[in-house]
């Protein structure tokens, strides 16, 4: 056995089947009541709470705990930019580094008026977390710039990339820090990044992720997260005896991961019987048929209209019937305020953190069972990190591979957190963070913590 005992119990990381599962007297203990969790509560809050959960479980000692919660660095800088008009206009970008225990850190990069330093702390967290429980090389970063894309002319995103750049190049690399597509950003933010980075150290096309195709970009990277999501299902559904044939599913949300989660259950035999986006949410209890809706929903921006469909309320997409429900969308939708009329057995979480606590405890005793987000939608990272191997190679794969090689490490992946829920007794979300943890405390402890 590692001589871990100076850090954290003598059972981190081996396995301790005698921890009782957490009651809820147990979680005030630690927390307060869980009745102060609202439903706005941020991804912060319930990141730092599950991963509290897991040092628990794992035994971790109070000063190692507090180190994998402290960022390796924070960085803040300000970007200054001529306009199209002439004016001068600032912004303000940050990129925080959380941890590299295991591997370079690797995390988007989004664009949006509210970017502000806790919201990415939090984020660059969880991809830690993330990024250990699939079992890739990498610690968690994320980054940002404050600012409406939809305000900014194309140059003008261009010259407010490019000055990020020039602040932070030093600080990122390709076994330092690699960047990804987020929220206002995609493939084009990351050739401007790959070009402006490659001005002062060569061209380095594994510093970004996300990339278009003629660029080093992987194929296969535009499904990752759909088809992750269907490879995640289809890996819970067989745990309980059943495949995705037959299947009756919502989705909410048809940008990229739901309408590609859509296609492939499609294909693969399930019948999507409900989906909704921004524009509106449809329904057709005999199922919908997703080729159609594809092209509708790009020929009008959104699936409202659909004549193959019955129109129906959008706030009641995530109580309709049906065997599995998909949020793909926004964060904090299933709360206190609804989880008692979902009808669904199983939820994917094809979005990040749709679920607030307190609905996952009333969740929990209808024996609905939910497969987390930090397990479920992590197809899109799993196929970065092969855009990343094949840059760093300069050996490129086909799709075919890609796909094959997604769902091994998806099945692989389920196969560890069920493996972690049977050791600590507790379910798909505790298990999913406490390998997690698991896997960055055990990293940290064999690199040299005490030094």
């Amino acid at each position: 056995m590692l001589p871990l005992k100076m850090f954290c119990s003598p059972k981190l990381c081996l396995v301790n089947a005698n921890l009782p599962m957490l009651s809820d007297r147990d979680l005030s203990s630690v927390f307060g009541s869980t009745d102060s969790f609202q439903t706005t509560m941020n991804a912060l809050v319930a990141t730092n709470r599950n991963f509290k959960l897991a040092a628990r479980l794992l035994g971790l000692d109070s000063k190692l705990e507090k180190s994998l919660l402290i960022p390796f660095r924070e960085i803040k800088v300000e970007c200054t930019i001529p306009k199209d008009d002439g004016t001068l206009a600032s912004f303000v970008g940050f990129r925080v580094q959380h941890d590299n225990a295991r591997g370079p850190m690797k995390g988007g990069i989004r664009y949006h008026p509210e970017v502000d330093p806790d919201e990415v702390n939090a984020l660059a967290q969880l991809m830690t977390w993330k990024t250990a429980v699939a079992n890739i090389p990498y610690g968690g970063a994320k980054g940002g710039i404050g600012c409406d894309p939809g305000e900014l002319s194309i140059s003008e995103l261009e010259r407010l990339t490019r000055v990020f750049t020039q602040k932070i190049h030093d600080l990122i690399g390709i076994h330092t820090d690699v960047p990804a597509p987020d929220m206002g950003t995609g493939p084009q933010t990351m050739a401007w990044i790959l070009d402006e980075y490659s001005k002062f150290h060569g061209y380095s096309p594994a510093v970004v992720t996300g990339k278009p195709t003629d660029l080093g970009g992987s194929l296969g990277r535009d499904a990752a997260t759909g088809r992750g999501v269907l490879f995640a299902t289809e890996a819970l559904l067989n745990e309980h005896g059943k495949n995705i044939s037959g299947q009756r599913f919502v989705i909410q949300g048809f940008g990229n991961v739901g309408s590609w989660a859509a296609q492939l259950i499609s294909e693969n035999g399930g019948k999507i019987v409900a989906v909704s986006d921004i524009t509106g949410a449809i329904k057709n209890s005999k199922g919908l048929d997703i080729p159609s809706l594809l092209n509708h929903a790009k020929e009008n921006r959104g699936v409202k209209g659909f004549k193959g469909a019955d129109p129906i309320d959008p706030n009641t997409i995530l109580i309709e019937d049906c065997d599995i429900l998909i949020p793909a969308a926004l964060g904090g939708v299933i709360n206190r305020d609804n989880a008692n009329e979902i009808k669904a057995k199983f939820i994917i979480e094809a979005a990040n953190h749709p679920t607030d606590p307190e609905a996952d405890e009333i969740l929990s005793k209808k024996d609905v069972v939910i497969l987390p987000d930090i397990y479920a939608n992590s197809g899109g990272v799993t196929v970065s990190y092969f855009e990343w191997v094949q840059n760093i190679q300069g050996f490129m794969w086909d799709e075919e591979k890609v796909n094959n090689e997604l769902k091994t490490y998806m099945t692989r992946g389920f196969r560890d957190v069920k493996e972690m829920c049977k050791t600590h007794n507790c379910d798909l979300r505790m298990g999913a963070f406490t390998l997690g943890v698991n896997r960055v405390a055990r990293a940290t402890v064999l690199r040299g913590w005490e030094a």
